[in-house]
């Protein structure tokens, strides 16, 4: 699948994109919550959900005392700009 330029919003990108986007970064969809996505990494694990104003992050245990880390982009960032935020991990 051919993606806008990296440096276009993620509100410019139809929701089959970032869909097929959250793929190719090897996450996979919640079968329960449709707008929610997981993704682990060996050092980290997190699940990305598709709000309405906003791409939530929640990174699993990534605080001290094992607590979540919550993180929120919005969707006017480029999908570079979230690509390297979320996936560079906690």
């Amino acid at each position: 699948m051919v993606f806008p330029p990296d440096n276009t919003p993620l509100y410019n990108h139809p929701l089959h994109e970032i869909e097929q986007w959250l793929q190719t970064q090897g996450c996979e969809q919640d079968r329960n919550n449709l707008h929610c996505w997981h993704v682990e990494r060996p050092t980290w694990k997190a699940q990305l959900c598709l709000d309405v104003e906003e791409l939530t992050v929640r990174y699993i245990n990534a605080a001290e005392g094992g607590r979540d880390i919550l993180r929120s982009f919005k969707y006017s960032l480029s999908r570079a700009d979230v690509e390297a935020a979320v996936f560079s991990g906690p």
